[in-house]
């Protein structure tokens, strides 16, 4: 300790800059294996956010596909995802500027416009003849907008035969081996798709679809992600045991292939996740968290035998077959950033392919999450993720305890995860703590847990991030009297929510966030329309309801200095949420800061953005708890603060 710089927590100097923040911010999202070879997409977040198509060359080098001026993005639920598909040597994507389709010869060439304007497409897959069947949405008239599974047959000007509209929302329309049969989810409002969905299969021809029927799912089940077997059975994931486990559907019968009291799958918000992969003869290879950690394992159906693969990662996704006994994936780490990985069934080994951000940071600056579970409201028990300050340059002085943040992720069905996050150490390596809290509603728990927050949304949240509070504080972990709030999205509302409800924040951080749940109810859009019919009622008749729930009808609780953060063209939480709480807590002349960012959307993109609000943020807690930042850093007006 004697080494070490003594300051005070908040003040240390950090080896994560907002600026290294930007340059880490780039994703990887959307893995496939298409006879064989890698394409997957990536984030740019020093060229306005775009995403673009990777591939992975016969060499082993990565190559960027898509050429300048075009970002693979669909707006399909707005939150997107599955925006791209390859047959032979094409590419087709959609591209975010006008939502068209477009293809691209994987040897190099301009995009060429497919589809007329109007029309949004994702979760394309091959189809019988050499075309697609895919999710398309269709905002021809933008006061009914149409969710169906069509056929395109990639002719220029084909917007697509439609073959099931029959439910408000479609996901994972799959064709079965023989070109004959196709599987697909739906759902109707008021459900997400965490709620009540159906598993249908249908016979596929040229005219269309025959003898449809629903074959697993219903009321009080939420399945999703089927595939086909080579010997045409249909596997899926449900949730019908409580949580998401894998099942299969052969000759009439259903069968679970592991069961257990864990999540194989996550809430469906972008289209596309891919839990698990069916490998030669009767294996599968899959996976479900547990104890903070991913688990990847390989079923053997023929056998009934499970063995799990020891790998270096503790979160992963896009779960690929690759070949006979590798498969592809997007792993990471709590040390590590994400990568495309391959991993060899059979041994474990593993190769990562591609890190197109490394993490570089010394291993001795590195929180490492500790999952906690701790008593909440109504003798429940509630979890997160403790990340204590860390730095092995500087300490705080004796007896000095650190402030905390609560972290309140979005959803509000997210989950907090261990996986390294240069965010997260953004702020424990300058003597923050952290918890990143999984409340009630979260998943992660199974499905009793995540109804919990079912009428109950602005109580329970709220709940929770305080027993965690007070948990911590109570063994002497964190400064009660220093602990800021922030979330973006569900967590601003729950941001929000608390700040107005109680007084043991001191500050608050409020990204994007939800003032005014009438409001939301009648300006969001499709697929969030009626989202709050469970979380807080049907409206209108619930009117009251969501009056009670409301931050903005409870401005005598804000005490708390609050941040607002805000882009201009977010479609999901629009601006007015954030001018409603602006105005009325001007007007109450309560300690506040607005920052908005001119073309952003739902979640910030662009580096200097990216790099802005993380600067913003961290001068604000050094103006309210009276510390001075290491960094140099721009101001930001707050309104009303009290000079200190």
């Amino acid at each position: 300790m004697a080494d070490k710089d003594i300051r005070p927590y908040g003040a240390w100097p950090s080896p994560v800059t907002a600026e290294s923040l930007a340059e880490g911010a780039i994703g990887v999202a959307d893995l496939r294996v298409v006879d064989g070879r890698l394409f997957w997409l990536e984030s740019r977040p020093a060229e306005g956010g775009r995403m673009v198509a990777m591939t992975l060359e016969p060499g082993g080098q990565a190559r960027q596909i898509t050429p300048e001026g075009f970002n693979v993005r669909t707006r399909v639920h707005e939150y997107g995802g599955a925006a791209f598909a390859v047959l032979g040597e094409t590419l087709y994507f959609s591209h975010f500027r006008d939502q068209r389709l477009y293809a691209q010869d994987l040897a190099g060439g301009a995009p060429r416009a497919l589809t007329p304007e109007g029309y949004r497409y994702a979760d394309a897959a091959p189809a019988p003849g050499g075309g697609l069947v895919c999710v398309r949405e269709d905002h021809t008239d933008p006061a009914n907008v149409r969710n169906a599974v069509v056929a395109l047959t990639l002719a220029e000007g084909d917007a697509g035969q439609v073959l099931f509209a029959a439910s408000d929302f479609v996901a994972y329309p799959r064709v079965g081996p023989d070109g004959r049969r196709l599987a697909w989810m739906a759902w109707d409002h008021p459900n997400m798709p965490w709620d009540d969905t159906t598993l249908y299969v249908a016979e596929l021809g040229p005219q269309g679809l025959a003898d449809i029927r629903a074959v697993a799912g219903g009321v009080g089940e939420s399945v999703m992600e089927p595939q086909w077997g080579a010997d045409g059975a249909l596997f899926f994931i449900s949730d019908r045991s409580g949580f998401w486990n894998l099942y299969v559907l052969r000759e009439g019968a259903v069968k679970p292939l592991m069961p257990r009291d864990a999540e194989f799958a996550g809430p469906l918000w972008g289209l596309g996740q891919a839990n698990y992969a069916l490998m030669e003869g009767s294996r599968i290879a899959t996976g479900y968290g547990e104890g903070g950690r991913e688990h990847l394992v390989v079923i053997d159906e023929a056998r009934g035998a499970v063995r799990e693969i020891a790998v270096p990662f503790s979160a992963w996704g896009g779960l690929r077959r690759l070949d006979d006994r590798r498969v592809a994936l997007i792993g990471a780490s709590p040390d590590q950033t994400a990568a495309i990985a391959t991993v060899d069934i059979e041994t474990g080994e593993t190769t990562v392919i591609r890190r197109p951000s490394p993490a570089a940071l010394d291993p001795r600056h590195i929180a490492r999450a500790e999952a906690i579970s701790f008593p909440t409201a109504g003798g429940r028990m509630a979890h997160a993720l403790y990340y204590p300050p860390t730095n092995g340059d500087t300490a705080a002085p004796a007896g000095e305890k650190p402030p905390l943040i609560v972290q309140a992720h979005g959803g509000p069905t997210g989950q907090a995860s261990g996986a390294f996050s240069l965010a997260n150490q953004f702020w424990t390596s300058r003597g923050f703590a952290l918890v990143d809290v999984d409340y009630g509603g979260s998943a992660g728990y199974g499905r009793a847990y995540r109804q919990r927050l079912n009428g109950q949304w602005g109580i329970v949240d709220v709940e929770d991030v305080i027993a965690a509070v007070r948990f911590l504080a109570a063994s002497g972990r964190v400064d009660p009297k220093r602990v800021a709030i922030h979330g973006g999205s569900a967590g601003g509302f729950t941001v929000l929510a608390a700040l107005s409800q109680s007084d043991v924040f001191a500050a608050g951080g409020d990204f994007y966030g939800v003032s005014d749940l009438e409001a939301l109810a009648r300006d969001t859009h499709k697929f969030e329309s009626r989202y709050l019919d469970n979380l807080v009622g049907p409206y209108p008749e619930a009117k009251a309801v969501y009056e009670a729930r409301s931050p903005i009808h409870h401005l005598e609780g804000f005490k708390a200095p609050l941040i607002i953060f805000q882009g201009s063209e977010d479609p999901i939480v629009p601006p007015n949420q954030a001018y409603m709480i602006l105005d009325a807590l001007r007007a109450r002349q309560q300690p506040v800061a607005y920052v908005e960012y001119a073309g952003e959307g739902h979640g910030f993109r662009r580096a200097e953005n990216i790099i802005h609000a993380k600067q913003a943020e961290l001068y604000f807690y050094g103006q309210v708890f009276g510390f001075t930042p290491a960094d140099t850093l721009p101001e930001v007006r707050i309104e009303n603060l009290p000079k200190r």
